[in-house]
């Protein structure tokens, strides 16, 4: 899974992108890149921690999450220059919306206004989505000439009636609730206003732990909103662990924002964690949720997927509670589950397969 970090220049793109996935790209106030990076973010969880702590394994493995750095767009009359064809490869959208002065380097519209830089990327994301979907009814009513299966008549009826209507409404296409089978038509479109987007305020020091100053943006469905200032959590993510807890607590904070970012982003693909445990590895496995046992599997191995037989699954309290599978199975807490079980945030699942 893969989202992409967007926004103008000069928000604090590329530090978040470094926070994120312990990356060192440039992020002085005039460096200027125009290549994109990519890299890879742990997701913290305090799940796996206390699991560790119990079994000390040899190797400890969190989930991952993929970040892509995309070069800061340029402002240009009524809205930004995007990088269509790369916001188009990832799976959802990070924008990070600058909510902080700095004198020596202006905004790029004149002045702060956090509600306006969201609506205005919103407004283009609609619009490139609006000339896609115009496109391909362009092309249907020429095919009307010889006539439209059944399946190009189903995708006209819903580009027609209810998603050119919503993108000429100005409707981003994530608020919408659509039936999976328009959801899974729509895909091959990788329509940009119907991406999950995880807005990221980067505000000044001094507004981190003052929730009344900072600016409501709203949330809604397919997206979060988390409030950072990055150069405070840069500074943080350099502490030791114990004297990150102290400066949190000066600020008012319970944990980093970086924490609550990496999790808002998990969260908004709809991905949950699995765990694995021994003395071996203490591991997290990242599926959808709503996955079935079987197909939970299949993101250790293959094999496990084709020859699934059973899956032992326990929550990870009871591990905790009771110290191990085997006091879970004593106890009843252990159960056996079959191939169309859908796994839950957090179990710790073993399972039995044969090929």
């Amino acid at each position: 899974m893969q989202l992409g970090i967007t926004g103008l220049a000069k928000t604090g793109k590329t530090t978040l992108f470094n926070l994120l996935t312990s990356s060192h790209e440039a992020t002085d106030k005039f460096a200027k890149s125009t290549e994109s990076h990519v890299a890879i973010a742990k997701v913290p969880d305090r799940r796996l921690d206390a699991l560790a702590t119990l079994y000390e394994p040899q190797k400890l493995t969190p989930a991952t999450i993929q970040f892509v750095d995309i070069p800061g767009v340029e402002h240009r009359a009524g809205g930004f220059d995007l990088n269509l064809v790369q916001l188009r490869e990832v799976d959802a959208l990070v924008h990070v919306v600058r909510a902080f002065e700095d004198p020596d380097i202006l905004h790029p519209q004149g002045s702060i206004d956090t509600a306006r830089d969201i609506a205005s990327l919103d407004l283009d994301l609609i619009l490139a989505d609006l000339e896609i979907v115009e496109r391909r009814l362009a092309r249907l009513e020429q095919s009307q000439k010889r006539g439209l299966t059944a399946d190009e008549a189903r995708e006209r009826e819903l580009l027609d009636e209810t998603i050119r209507p919503a993108l000429e409404a100005e409707t981003p296409l994530r608020t919408m609730e659509l039936a999976d089978a328009a959801e899974r038509r729509l895909r091959g479109f990788q329509l940009l206003s119907a991406k999950p987007m995880l807005v990221v305020l980067n505000v000044a020091e001094d507004e981190l732990g003052a929730a009344s100053q900072v600016p409501s943006v709203g949330s809604g469905p397919a997206r979060e909103v988390v409030v950072m200032s990055l150069p405070i959590e840069d500074e943080i993510a350099q502490l030791p662990p114990a004297e990150q807890r102290d400066f949190l607590s000066a600020l008012g904070l319970e944990q980093a924002s970086l924490d609550r970012a990496i999790r808002a982003a998990y969260h908004l693909l709809g991905l949950i964690s699995f765990f694995t445990v021994g003395q071996d590895e203490v591991r997290a496995w990242t599926i959808r949720r709503g996955t079935s046992a079987r197909r939970a599997g299949a993101a250790i191995h293959s094999d496990i997927e084709r020859g699934f037989i059973r899956a032992e699954v326990v929550p990870w309290e009871e591990i905790l509670e009771r110290k191990s599978i085997a006091a879970c199975r004593d106890a009843g807490t252990l159960r056996l589950e079959g191939k169309e079980y859908v796994v839950a945030d957090g179990e710790i699942v073993h399972f039995r397969f044969n090929v």
